[in-house]
C-alpha cells in the first residue's frame, strides 16, 4: 500500500512539474513567471512541459554569470528543501529518480554499484556545477553550465530530444554535442535497466546536495534495535544498497519506504517527530513497568 502511494505521488509529481502541454505541441518552452521558481527534484528547464527552473541548472547560471554571484535564493530553497526532508524528494518527487526506477524493472541480469563510485557525486557538484562554471569564462566573463551541457542526460531526455522533433531549425543545428549527450543517456538508461537508480548514486549533484541534510532533516528513518533481527531483508530491498540498522539516516538514503514494508519485525519506521514518538514510547513502557513492579 505504502509503494502505491508513492508510486501516485511520483506519477503526480512528474505531471504537475511537466504540465505544460502547449510546449510539447508546439516545441516552445514556458516563460512564465513560474520559471523563477526552482522544483524540488532534477527537472530540466528547458523541457517542453516544465513550469519551473530546475536548482541546478539555476546554481549554474548564476555561477557562470558576468559577476559570478551566489544565489541565495536557490541555495536557500535547498537548504530548505534539505532541511525538511533530505533525500526524500529523490524517492518520492524527483521526475528522473522514477524514469530510472522504471527502467530497473525491464527484466535483466541485475548488478551492484560499486560502493566505492557514490562518492563521485559530491565531484560533480563542486567541479562541474560550482568552480568550473566560475573559474573558466569566455573573453567578456561568462562561464558555461557544464554539468548541464557536457553530462546530465535528464537534460537530453526532457528537453533535448522533444525540441528537436518539433523544430526543424532546431535539428538543423545538430552538432557533436547533441550526439554526445544521446551517448550518455542511452548509456544512462542501459545502466538504469542493469543497476538501480545508477544516476542518482553516483553522478546527481542535487542528490548530493540533499544528502548533507539526511541526517539533520526532520523527517527521518528509524531502526529499533530491539526489533531488529539483522536479517538483511531490508538490504536486499532497498534500492540503493545500505543497511538500514547501520545507519538509518545514511547520506545514500532515499527514503523511499521499501524497507517499511518488508522488515518482518516491523522494526523500522519513517516520518517528522520520531525521537519525541521514541520518548513517548520509552516513557509508556517506564510507567507500564514502574506499574508491574508496584503489583
Amino acid at each position: 500500500m505504502a509503494n502505491i502511494k508513492r508510486r501516485i505521488i511520483q506519477i503526480a509529481s512528474t505531471i504537475l512539474g511537466n504540465g505544460y502541454f502547449e510546449g510539447y505541441a508546439k516545441g516552445t518552452i514556458y516563460r512564465g513567471k513560474l520559471k523563477s521558481v526552482c522544483f524540488p527534484g532534477l527537472n530540466c528547464y528547458s523541457c517542453p512541459g516544465a513550469y519551473t527552473s530546475c536548482p541546478i541548472g539555476s546554481l549554474q547560471s548564476v555561477a557562470a554569470g558576468l559577476k559570478h554571484q551566489v544565489s541565495l535564493y536557490v541555495i536557500g530553497f535547498l537548504m530548505l528543501i534539505g532541511t525538511i526532508g533530505g533525500r526524500f524528494v529523490c524517492g518520492w518527487l524527483c521526475p528522473f529518480g522514477f524514469f530510472q526506477e522504471l527502467l530497473y524493472k525491464i527484466p535483466a541480469k541485475k548488478l551492484k554499484l560499486p560502493k566505492l563510485l557514490n562518492s563521485l557525486k559530491y565531484f560533480f557538484l563542486i567541479v562541474l556545477v560550482l568552480l568550473l562554471p566560475a573559474l573558466f569564462t569566455n573573453e567578456v566573463g561568462i562561464g558555461l553550465p557544464y554539468f548541464c551541457k557536457y553530462v546530465c542526460p535528464a537534460g537530453t531526455l526532457e528537453a533535448g530530444i522533444p525540441l528537436t522533433i518539433k523544430n526543424a531549425a532546431l535539428r538543423g543545428a545538430i552538432g557533436i554535442m547533441y550526439y554526445w549527450k544521446l551517448i550518455l543517456l542511452g548509456v544512462t538508461i542501459i545502466l538504469s535497466i542493469l543497476i538501480s537508480r545508477p544516476f542518482c548514486r553516483a553522478v546527481c549533484p542535487l542528490g548530493a546536495i540533499y544528502s548533507l541534510f539526511n541526517s539533520v532533516s526532520f523527517y527521518k528513518m528509524n531502526v529499533d534495535a530491539s526489533k531488529c533481527t539483522r536479517c538483511d531483508i531490508c538490504n536486499k530491498n532497498c534500492p540503493v544498497d545500505i543497511k538500514i540498522y547501520e545507519n538509518a539516516n545514511s547520506p545514500e538514503c532515499v527514503r523511499c519506504g521499501k524497507c517499511i514494508g518488508k522488515c518482518p519485525t516491523k522494526a523500522i519506521e519513517s516520518g517528522f517527530n520520531l525521537d519525541k514518538r521514541r520518548r513517548d514510547r520509552e516513557k509508556t513502557l517506564d510507567i507500564s513497568c514502574s506499574a508491574d513492579n508496584c503489583r
